[in-house]
Parts: C-alpha cells; sequence; structure tokens
C-alpha cells in the first residue's frame, strides 16, 4: 500500500516529551504510511514538535481532560484513512511495523492486529491475553514479569485481545463496533473493544513479527487514583457489565 492508509491517534496527559521521541520514530520510518492525530488532553510546557515530523498530523487540544476511550473516539471521527491505529505515547519504533500487521487484514473478518511487544531490555510483554477472570486479575496485579499467554513462535495467532499500547484497526471495524466504551475511562477499554468485535464475528489477530518496545511508566502501580480506575475497570470487565 502506498500513501498514508493509516490515521494513528496519540494521546498525551503531561507526556509531550514521549511523543515527541515517538514523533522522530514515526518519522525515520513511517513518513509515507501515516497521518497523525495528535491529541493534548492536558497542559504541558513541552510543546508538540509536529514541524519536525514530516507525517501529515493534526493537534487537538483539549478543554477539559478525558478518558482513554473518548479521546481516541474523538481522534477517529477525524480519520478519512481504511486504517485507524493507537498508539501509547511510550511506543518506540525501531521499524515499521506497519506493513507486517496490514498483510493480517488480506484475511477477510479480521477486526484489529497487535504487535509484539518488547520491553527496553529486550523482554517480550503479555501485550496478548485470554480473557481473564477474577483470579487471573489478582495474579496480574500483585505480580509482575508474566509469562505471554500466546506463542511468539508459531506465527500471527488469533487472540482474545491485544492490550492498548499499539492497535491497528480496520477503520469499518472500529465504526462498527461503535469505538471504545467511554464508561471505561480508564484500562481495559482495548479488552472490552475486543470482545465486542468477537461479538460482530471479527477476528483478533497478534503477529509476533512486527514489533514495538513499550517503555511502560506502570502508573496504576505507583498512583492510587489510577489504582483504583485500573481495579474498577477489571471489575466492570470481568462482571460483564
Amino acid at each position: 500500500m502506498s500513501g498514508p492508509d493509516i490515521t494513528v491517534s496519540i494521546v498525551s496527559h503531561r507526556q509531550n516529551a514521549l511523543v515527541n521521541r515517538l514523533l522522530a520514530d514515526m518519522n525515520r520510518h513511517c513518513t509515507e504510511r501515516v497521518t497523525l492525530i495528535l491529541t493534548e488532553n492536558a497542559d504541558d510546557p513541552v510543546p508538540l514538535k509536529t514541524q519536525e515530523c514530516a507525517c501529515p498530523s493534526q493537534v487537538v487540544v483539549n478543554r477539559m481532560p478525558k478518558g482513554f476511550g473518548a479521546n481516541h473516539n474523538a481522534a477517529f471521527q477525524l480519520c478519512r484513512s481504511p486504517f485507524f491505529c493507537v498508539a501509547n505515547p511510550d511506543i518506540r519504533l525501531d521499524s515499521d511495523p506497519f506493513p507486517q500487521l496490514l498483510r493480517r487484514f488480506t484475511k477477510n473478518g479480521v477486526g484489529v492486529v497487535g504487535p509484539l511487544v518488547r520491553g527496553p531490555s529486550g523482554n517480550v510483554e503479555d501485550s496478548a491475553r485470554r480473557f481473564p477472570t477474577f483470579s487471573v486479575l489478582a495474579h496480574r496485579f500483585f505480580r509482575t514479569g508474566l509469562r505471554p499467554d500466546y506463542p511468539t513462535d508459531r506465527g500471527a495467532v488469533e487472540v482474545d485481545w491485544v492490550a492498548g499500547m499499539l492497535m491497528l484497526f480496520s477503520a469499518q471495524a472500529y465504526r462498527d463496533v461503535g469505538g471504545f466504551d467511554e464508561a471505561y475511562f480508564m484500562y481495559f477499554e482495548d479488552a472490552d473493544i475486543c470482545r465486542r468485535l468477537k461479538a460482530l464475528g471479527k477476528s483478533v489477530i497478534y503477529d509476533p513479527a512486527a514489533e514495538v518496545v513499550h517503555e511502560a511508566r506502570r502508573a496504576s502501580r505507583k498512583n492510587p487514583r489510577l489504582a483504583l480506575h485500573h481495579i474498577v475497570s477489571a471489575i466492570r470487565f470481568v462482571s460483564g457489565r
């Protein structure tokens, strides 16, 4: 594919410094492929360096902070491309992951694809997961360094859900499912949208042949307010509300 066939939505909550690093990666590897929608969800003294990135971009400045899903849903209203990508500010690209991810959409019925995610030290993160139970959630919350739920050496596989660090959607599938459920202010929006895509007959694919790096902050482990959001969203998801 040629041209800007992917709209990438990145939301910054006082994370412009991280976004600028991702913009530099996009500029190195994805210039002709992506259009950027950058949302500033809170005031940040660090300016976004959009002028240093050759990718077409649009900056949205929120008057009031919104949740993860609400921000990406608003960005999707500006999407005019066949694919829509949600990316966290703390993602880094050592190469262009999109050609490999786009190959998965040659099969009918694919709703979203996620890449293999590595930590800065090269460890494989558990970014493709089975839908959790209460016991699994408790195990995950109190432990780190968990092994991935799915193999990384068997090519692309269908999974329950892929984590929101980087998700590449068919724009039509995102539209059909109604985007993220904005009742999830933070956390588990990614699991929820994958579950709803599956309910529509769409598949969720994990492709380890595409890789990104995640410089995770793990904020919910340090911030009691974010930890509460995490717990509430987890209970809501597992309860099926």
